[in-house]
């Protein structure tokens, strides 16, 4: 109990200031003592649970968000810093570092711990969590992607993307590391893009007088690494990577998703787009779900009428001609899995609510398999 009598002499000083400004009443405060002393008689008289903590931490949550918008409310006038205005959120900070003493090798304590940190705004403190996390944690990808989107989040893409090398080489088969990988550069590129864009660069090597200036020295070099970094080859190097490292469907269709839907310029989208479907020819020829990406790439969002009658002939050909030419070449091998793929391909496009019924019957001659 000594350590819940010290808890609660550490709270009067916060708790006296708060009733002096008047955001809470002294009604009020005695109920917050109260509730903090069963959340720490709790912590100490038994073995404590990990929702002990968290509640504790959800409780002060609640307390400081109340605060702010008295705050807002009573429009107090700005007279320095004082006790009451960053306490409640030094506490949860305690109350996460309590628990973490206790639950270690919980990742999703971690992760939360580094949430709210962020959601306070306290970079240096997210950063040290992220170390320490990963230090306990050197496997898991979810911790990386965290600390390289803080980093980047403070404008630090060098060590964002030290961050994320260093999580491939530990996670080589993670397709949620790669995929962030990719992410991350192609983010590098299209801010690129938009720097040249504002200085009047473009990747011909033209611009306004001043950066004609600026980059007039090696003009020849700097136009080809311009243009070779707009065409995408830091990211088809990344994708050729992660390939070489993890050939596996399920990284393709991740890659392929977010490729299709980052908003870049169409003609880096689809230079990309080439560069992963090139890769998965000569990776997957005959995999089922690589082969149904293949033939679906061209049912992108937006299409309608007779531009989307004939993507799903297309898609449904190719589809068709892949289970044939499987059948012929491996002895039926794969053709159960290539048939499963084509049925659900089939079952998606028929379930979905928005499509007009004259475009179904329109397509459907063409939804069948010959024997």
């Amino acid at each position: 109990m000594e350590r819940v009598q010290f808890q609660q002499e550490q709270m009067l000083a916060e708790l006296k200031d708060l009733v002096q400004k008047g955001l809470f009443t002294q009604k009020e405060v005695k109920q917050i003592m109260k509730k903090r002393t069963a959340f720490e008689t709790a912590l100490v008289r038994r073995v404590a649970k990990k929702n002990d903590y968290l509640r504790y931490a959800a409780y002060e949550m609640g307390l400081e968000a109340l605060r702010k918008k008295r705050v807002e409310r009573l429009k107090l006038p700005r007279q320095g810093t004082s006790v009451s205005d960053y306490t409640l959120v030094r506490r949860q900070f305690h109350i996460f570092e309590r628990a973490l003493n206790k639950f270690k090798s919980d990742v999703g304590l971690w992760i939360q711990y580094i949430q709210v940190a962020k959601k306070e705004g306290a970079r240096s403190l997210v950063g040290r969590i992220c170390a320490r996390a990963l230090q306990l944690h050197p496997n898991v990808p979810s911790l990386y992607i965290l600390a390289a989107q803080h980093e980047l989040a403070h404008l630090s893409p060098s060590a964002a993307r030290i961050l994320l090398q260093r999580g491939i080489r530990l996670n080589a088969e993670s397709v949620e590391m790669w995929r962030e990988y990719v992410k991350f550069e192609l983010g590098f590129v299209e801010s690129m893009r938009r720097r040249w864009d504002v200085l009047g660069i473009d990747v011909n090597g033209k611009g306004k007088a001043k950066a004609q200036e600026d980059v007039e020295e090696s003009m020849n070099e700097r136009k080809q690494a311009r243009k070779e970094i707009m065409q995408g080859a830091i990211v088809k190097s990344v994708i050729s990577n992660a390939v070489k490292a993890l050939p596996k469907a399920a990284l393709f269709v991740s890659v392929h998703e977010l490729l299709s839907n980052y908003p870049t310029t169409p003609a880096l989208c689809s230079s990309l787009l080439d560069h992963l479907h090139t890769l998965l020819r000569q990776t997957l020829p005959t995999d089922p779900v690589a082969v149904r990406l293949t033939a679906t790439r061209g049912l992108t969002a937006g299409l309608g009428g007779a531009a989307l009658v004939d993507a799903l002939k297309h898609a449904n050909e190719k589809m068709i001609a892949a289970i044939h030419e499987v059948c012929n070449d491996n002895s039926g091998k794969d053709a159960e899995g290539m048939a499963r793929s084509y049925a659900e391909f089939i079952e998606e496009w028929v379930k979905k609510e928005d499509l007009d019924d004259s475009l179904v019957s329109n397509a459907s001659p063409s939804f069948d398999i010959a024997t």
